[in-house]
Parts: structure tokens; sequence; C-alpha cells
């Protein structure tokens, strides 16, 4: 059986049947990130929400955006750019992904340090939990306080507590100057670590900054040497000042903005969760009872 409903109501009464009988679910957006987290049970029927795509609401004046979960990142991207207007999501595995499973996994991006974490730029969502309850945490504005933070609590669960239908997003203006610089250096540089620490922490921060060993510098055109990857963006003058002090840390070279895309898209290590403490796991499982007591949602991808 294929599980694709058109509309809210359709994914209500699935979720509501599923639990009924206790069929547990697994939920797809676009589909590109199903290696993450834990294994799901084998026995969960594939949930797939990709009609819920598409922009819903968009204001240029109040740099916010809502759209549905399976919108995907290079969509929301070619949405706000005639604006002049972008999303800082970029989440490491491209532009292909949705921005309903970048929220859910929490999945950060090489501007997340300087820009926010998904967290940071979500408003509001639509979900709807494990018992077919319909949820609307947050809003659509930037001023928005009430009540418990179901958005964040959202924002990583990996659908385990509820399903995402909609986003509304927290936009940036483009910088005016925006300027990618390579840094060559050595790799027995004792001292860069904490040059690079003080200047990511200095009065003209960068947007990103990533390390590239030497296979990957190679592959992306630069010498064969390790690079220091760094985007500056802002006024002309506060990027003066930020290529000034990229320039302490070594001979830096012009570089393409392209190179973001193809860094973001090159496979990265999974990093390995944490084991958690019995307090923290009694918790978690709490929470999960309260929003989805049959344990339908993507079971067993939280490990």
């Amino acid at each position: 059986m294929t599980l694709r409903p058109g509309e809210l109501s359709e994914l209500i009464e699935i979720i509501s049947a599923s639990a009924t009988r206790g069929q547990p679910l697994r939920v797809i957006g676009r589909g590109t990130w199903l290696g993450g987290g834990a294994s799901v049970r084998a026995d969960a029927e594939p949930l797939h929400l990709d009609t819920f795509s598409g922009i819903i609401e968009y204001e240029p004046g109040d740099l916010t955006i809502t759209v549905g979960a399976a919108t995907t990142i290079a969509e929301l991207d070619a949405v706000t750019a005639p604006h002049n207007q972008w999303c800082p999501l970029s989440p490491w595995g491209g532009d292909a992904g949705s921005v309903g499973a970048t929220i859910a996994t929490a999945s950060p991006g090489p501007f997340a340090r300087a820009l926010g974490m998904p967290r940071d730029l979500v408003l509001g969502l639509e979900c709807v939990d494990g018992t077919g309850k319909v949820l609307r945490p947050g809003g659509k504005v930037v001023k928005n306080v009430a009540g418990f933070d179901l958005t964040r609590l959202m924002t990583g669960a990996w659908g385990t507590l509820g399903v995402i239908t909609r986003a509304s997003l927290r936009l940036r203006a483009k910088p005016s100057v925006d300027e990618t610089w390579a840094v060559p250096f050595d790799a027995d540089d004792a001292s860069l670590p904490e040059r690079i620490g003080a200047f990511a922490r200095g009065r003209t921060p960068p947007m990103a900054c990533e390390t590239l060993g030497t296979p990957l510098a190679s592959l992306f055109g630069l010498a064969a040497r390790k690079h220091l990857l760094v985007r500056l963006g802002g006024n002309a003058a506060f990027v003066a000042a930020a290529r000034a002090a990229v320039a302490t840390l070594g001979q830096a070279t012009l570089a393409d903005a392209r190179i973001w895309r193809a860094l973001r898209e090159t496979p990265r290590a999974v990093a390995v969760r944490p084991a958690m403490s019995s307090g923290v796991r009694a918790l978690n499982e709490r929470i999960k009872r309260a929003f989805d007591p049959a344990d339908i949602l993507n079971p067993g991808i939280m490990g």
C-alpha cells in the first residue's frame, strides 16, 4: 500500500487509523536522507509527504515565509532570491532535501554557527502528532510568545513526535558584498586553531568557516594543501575589515562562491549520537508517550 495523503484531513485519517491498529509509519518527505538516525522498524509503512510542498505565504517586507514541509531547499532559495533574500538553513547534504526533513533532523549547515541553527530559524510549525491531533506551535512572525516551546521540541525529534506539514521560517537579506576566500595552511601549524578561533570570535566574524583536507581542496580546484574556506558577508566597510582579518591567517585567494554548494553536497561522516543517561531516556519516553502513545511514528529511529 502506498500512503500519500493529498491534504491535511487525509493525513489525519491515516495517522488516526494507524494508531488504532498499532501500525507503524515511516515518514518520508523527499526521501533523500533516509539513512540518517537508527533504523526504523521493518514493518513500518512508508508515509509519503511530497504533496505537502510549495509556497503558502511569503511576506518579503517581514522577512518571513511559510512553506509546505516537502518544499526543497532549492525551491526555497529560488523563491526568495528575486527579493534579494535567503534562508540560511542550507543544510549539509545539498539542496534536494526538504525543509521539513531539515527541521525534523535539526540538520545544520556551514552557516549555522554565525546565522542560526534550524531551531533559531523556525518561527512556527504545523504538524500532526501520533494520535491524529493537529498542532500549530509558534507563529508566522518573529515577535511571537506562546507557552511551552513545541516548535523547538519538534525540531530535531526526527518525526517521532509529529509529522511536520508546513513551516514558517525567518529570512535574511542577502549581504551587499559576499566573498569567499581560501587560505592554505600547513598541517603542523599548531597555532592555527587558536588564530582561527580568535578570528571567528572577533569584530568581523565570517558567515561560514570550514577546513578542507588536501583531497577535498584538490577536488575543488585548489592547491594540493589543506585550506581554510571563509565566507564573508556584509556592507563594503565590514567586508573590507574582515578581509584584512583573513589576511592575518595566511595568503588568501579569492574562490568561487559555488564551492559552498559543492562542499555541502560532499558526503560527510555521520556523527555518532552520544548515549543517553537514564534520566534523559526516561524523559524522552514520557514525551513520546504524550505525543505518540501507540509508538507509530518512525519507531526506532531515535535508538
